[in-house]
């Protein structure tokens, strides 16, 4: 998840998301970003916050499926 924060941060600074990192970053983060590409109110695109929210809720049914699943070993 920290990834898409520095992508994002990346992106907001000039010439950042242009450097040998920025494009490293942005070969992992961009292609998942543009899943949610649908999330823009007016010129303002909010495909990182809901992605990150997406990540979340996937996290925690994963931790309640391990939890099950431990519990019945």
């Amino acid at each position: 998840m920290i990834i898409i924060v520095i992508y994002c941060l990346l992106i907001w600074l000039p010439n950042a998301a242009y450097s040998k990192f920025g494009q490293f970053i942005a070969r992992f983060v961009a292609p998942f970003l543009r899943l949610f590409s649908f999330a823009r109110i007016g010129m303002v695109d909010i495909s990182p916050v809901i992605a990150l929210i997406v990540l979340q809720v996937l996290q925690s049914i994963l931790m309640r499926i391990e939890i099950l699943v431990l519990n019945l070993l």
